[in-house]
């Protein structure tokens, strides 16, 4: 017996019923031969880590567009929190922890530079539209690896696709970080905003501080007790009303009151403007794109949602080197 089937054996005696086995996936897109060690949701995790478009998140924003100072999150340091706050909700719960991992790294990877700006200027602009989620989808099953995808399992595409709040999981796993993502948004995005001047603590609303606690710290650890206590023992992923409702008024706050906040998105028309003349850039000269997506094209794909595909994956940096060797005159570049 292989160290995979002891492990996948393990899985059955200690986890929930509720729990989703190694050996019980739907499995992956293309078969392949089983790792002797890893069971294929670790396996999926993996891949995640090592990829790409994984590295490329620690250069794209999270909320505040190049802000100076070194601690504010990034969408890499997002997704780190993320998944630790799926691992710690998964492991009480005897699910399958390495399945909430894989979907946690995995479910920003779509994510365009400049954060939800850029976003908006590619749905605006692509056929059919373009959301992260999507996006991230994508990457795992066409664009890694130079077009071979990454192969992954079925249930962790599932949570990467349905990790927005308008959809939801076929897994418990997946609902965990679901719920994993907004705790740790609406956690982090406080502290940095505070950081940032913006907001201050006593700025939010009482009724939420009231139930969900007063400082970053205190608001982690309601929300993520409350879903273990509240979903212990059941076939799904709850919270109790009282601390969903201000969960929900928090979040919808932190719409009003930052992420529509001029001061954090005064330099959001810049970044959405350099991104839709690269987008007409390469539009109207596709070979200046890499082979990858020039070959797409040619075997087929639509060349705008090609431009997407390549522009999506840019980190903000690259995006605005990019507009200055195509727009700036060399003199004028710092």
């Amino acid at each position: 017996m292989s160290i995979r089937e002891e492990m996948e054996l393990r899985e059955h005696k200690i986890l929930s019923p509720y729990a989703s086995f190694s050996d019980e996936s739907a499995g992956r897109q293309q078969e392949e031969v089983p790792c002797d060690i890893r069971p294929v949701f670790q396996r999926d995790r993996d891949r995640i880590l090592h990829s790409r478009a994984f590295r490329r998140l620690k250069n794209k924003t999270q909320v505040f567009l190049t802000p100076k100072g070194d601690h504010y999150r990034t969408r890499m340091s997002h997704t780190l929190e993320v998944s630790q706050n799926a691992r710690t909700i998964a492991k009480a719960l005897r699910l399958n922890e390495d399945l909430a991992e894989a979907v946690a790294l995995g479910h920003d990877l779509g994510h365009t530079p400049f954060g939800h700006a850029g976003e908006f200027v590619l749905n605006r602009l692509c056929e059919g539209g373009f959301k992260h989620n999507e996006q991230s989808v994508r990457i795992v099953e066409k664009l890694e690896k130079h077009g071979k995808g990454l192969n992954l399992t079925w249930e962790v595409r599932d949570g990467i696709r349905n990790h927005q709040m308008s959809s939801m999981p076929a897994t418990l796993e997946g609902k965990i970080v679901r719920l994993s993502d907004k705790i740790a948004y609406i956690s982090h995005d406080v502290d940095d905003a505070i950081r940032a001047k913006i907001l201050c603590e006593e700025d939010i609303p009482a009724q939420y501080r009231k139930i969900l606690g007063t400082n970053v710290r205190m608001r982690l650890n309601t929300l993520i007790h409350n879903i273990i206590t509240n979903s212990m023992g059941k076939d799904d992923i709850l919270m109790s009303q009282e601390v969903e409702q201000a969960m929900q008024g928090l979040r919808q706050y932190m719409f009003k009151n930052l992420y529509h906040n001029p001061k954090a998105k005064r330099e959001e028309k810049k970044a959405e403007e350099l991104l839709e003349r690269l987008f007409e850039y390469y539009l109207k000269r596709p070979e200046k794109m890499p082979e990858q997506f020039t070959d797409m094209i040619r075997k087929g794909e639509r060349a705008d949602r090609t431009v997407c595909d390549y522009i999506a994956g840019m980190t903000d940096q690259y995006a605005i080197a990019k507009f200055n060797e195509y727009y700036v005159p060399v003199q004028w570049q710092v």
